[in-house]
């Protein structure tokens, strides 16, 4: 009988246990949070945004992954990433990365200003102010255990791409639960049901709770963890990614106290 492998697969979205820890720990999601805000973070807060994040960050390596087995190879590599966002609108994340990113730059085509003037491609920052595109470094080795527990490996490349997406998605979505609690609630509030044509959309299974979502109730000081699912239906399209993300953080923070 041949020996199992010790890497957990992924078989399909969603699968992967909520229950497992993140690889993105509390200590850097509120690193993040403190680079665009001076508010308090709640422990479920955090909880919630690296859950949120390892989801968004998990279905994008789901994506490569299919994508490269098409071509009957393992390594993901950044052709691999394109496929998966060609194919899944919802994966569309992280617009800052793709502008600095060779990965994305022939993928996006030439830029020009209102005048015409070709915009040459950005360069590498040497501030040291904190931004999603610097900071990006920092979490490679979550992204590097997220791959490993789908089974998966990647080229050096890729692997930065991945970093860049999480720094800038998270980053996205502190500032928009920082924005929630000064607003008191979403106030630009929606959703888009995205379907393939032929199918049957998918009942909208958490109309209710993403519009009681929409309110905020508590102090101005402190983000929540409803404050981040309430950004988290404003960074992300009202899919089946939506949906997951905000179930998973939901069960992720059950047991989180509220410190």
């Amino acid at each position: 009988m041949p020996a199992q492998s010790a890497r957990p697969e992924r078989s399909g979205p969603g699968t992967a246990s909520v229950m497992d820890v993140s690889p993105f720990k509390s200590s850097l999601v509120k690193a993040v949070f403190r680079d665009v805000t001076s508010m308090h973070v709640s422990r479920p807060a955090a909880s919630a945004a690296a859950s949120v994040t390892r989801t968004v960050l998990a279905e994008i390596i789901d994506g490569a992954r299919r994508a490269a087995a098409k071509e009957a190879r393992k390594k993901l590599i950044p052709g691999d990433l394109l496929s998966a966002i060609d194919r899944n609108v919802e994966l569309e994340v992280a617009g800052k990365w793709y502008d600095h990113s060779p990965t994305f730059r022939s993928r996006i085509g030439v830029l020009y200003d209102a005048e015409g003037v070709m915009v040459p491609s950005p360069k590498r920052s040497r501030s040291r102010k904190p931004s999603a595109v610097v900071g990006a470094h920092r979490f490679e080795a979550g992204v590097r255990k997220l791959l490993w527990s789908q089974g998966a490996t990647a080229v050096p490349a890729m692997v930065r791409d991945l970093d860049g997406i999480a720094s800038v998605f998270l980053t996205n979505l502190a500032r928009d639960a920082a924005m929630v609690v000064r607003e008191r609630g979403v106030r630009r509030f929606g959703t888009v049901t995205l379907a393939m044509p032929g199918e049957a959309a998918p009942p909208p299974s958490l109309k209710d709770s993403l519009q009681a979502l929409s309110t905020r109730r508590g102090d101005g000081r402190t983000i929540g963890r409803d404050d981040v699912l309430a950004a988290t239906t404003i960074q992300l399209f009202g899919g089946n990614l939506r949906q997951r993300a905000l179930t998973e953080a939901r069960e992720a923070t059950q047991n989180t106290s509220a410190g």
